[in-house]
């Protein structure tokens, strides 16, 4: 199948927000290329992949989204526009118009490997599946991922807030429930944190997400029995939420957009047991106070913002 890029040309201080208004369209894959130089102190490690003689910066950037033949092309670029127009009305978005072209699947599963290279969040090394474990890595936490056809390698700010927040929340024998899991990178740190010592459940609209996770599982050697994955959406989905389960997490992560999280809160809390903590994320920062106020609407606790470039991480307690 052939799959239509969709590029839309803007600026670089847009470029965020144009990406926002598309993930608030449900559009989750966003390729973002602009010339931004990079500053010297980031030269080599995590960044040696980019390359330092780009063209001069103008200030220019294109954020592109992929459209399989068979969808519903006409109305979402509607939407789209309507999106783009509205930001028009606030900020310069530049010229917001919209390039198109074609690519075929095995292009688009494949060739972005080139720029998935081994990285670290903190002390936790980040490795693709088809690179080697460097000599001096040898021993550390690490997780090996291949995304697939699902969205997370772990490098997204959101993934990164999340990823944090585990680190400080997660205790030994914990019961963990990850809303929109992806690639399963935070359901598998979790795992690597606790030494195995937790069980995991996972849900994801998604089939590929739950294929791309056990995957995952596998290749970082955690047994399936780790963790309980099913396809579905938990906001209205009654058989999805009886599978889940009620009263029963010590910890609830949701790397979601602002809008499902607002709509998924009231499902949230019957999940949760008392004194349990809600990690989310994926909340755009003009987004903020509407997620903060779904989320005690519902009778949770905000316990702990965090902000990391453009992205909101918002932490809440079931009291």
């Amino acid at each position: 199948m052939n799959w239509i890029k969709y590029s839309i040309n803007t600026t670089t201080e847009a470029e965020d927000i144009v990406g926002a208004a598309l993930m608030e369209l449900g559009i989750v894959s966003i390729e973002i290329e602009n010339n931004v130089p990079v500053s010297g102190e980031k030269q080599g490690g995590e960044y040696e992949e980019l390359q330092p003689d780009l063209p001069e910066d103008m200030g220019l950037s294109k954020v592109s989204f992929y459209l399989g033949e068979e969808e519903d092309h006409e109305s979402l670029l509607l939407q789209v526009k309507a999106a783009l127009e509205e930001l028009r009305e606030t900020m310069d978005i530049g010229e917001g118009t919209i390039d198109t072209s074609v690519t075929k699947q095995e292009d688009w599963i494949n060739n972005w490997k080139q720029f998935f290279k081994s990285f670290y969040i903190d002390d936790i090394l980040i490795k693709p599946t088809w690179e080697e474990i460097a000599p001096e890595d040898k021993g550390k936490i690490f997780v090996e991922i291949d995304p697939g056809v699902s969205f997370g390698t772990g490098k997204h700010e959101t993934t990164q807030l999340c990823i944090r927040q585990l680190k400080k929340y997660l205790k030994t024998g914990d019961e963990i429930l990850d809303i929109g899991c992806g690639s399963g990178i935070l359901s598998i740190i979790a795992n690597k944190l606790l030494d195995g010592k937790c069980h995991l459940v996972g849900t994801d609209i998604d089939d590929d997400c739950i294929a791309s996770t056990y995957e995952n599982f596998e290749v970082n050697h955690i047994s399936k029995d780790a963790g309980d994955f099913y396809v579905g959406n938990l906001i209205d989905d009654k058989d999805l939420q009886d599978k889940v389960g009620y009263e029963k997490y010590d910890v609830v992560v949701a790397n979601i957009l602002a809008d499902i999280i607002i709509a998924m809160a009231p499902a949230i809390p019957p999940t949760m047991k008392s004194g349990a903590y809600f990690i989310s994320s994926g909340i755009i920062n003009f987004k903020e106070d509407e997620v903060k106020n779904a989320l005690e609407a519902v009778g949770l606790e905000i316990v702990e913002i965090n902000h990391q470039g453009e992205w909101v991480n918002i932490t809440a307690k079931k009291n």
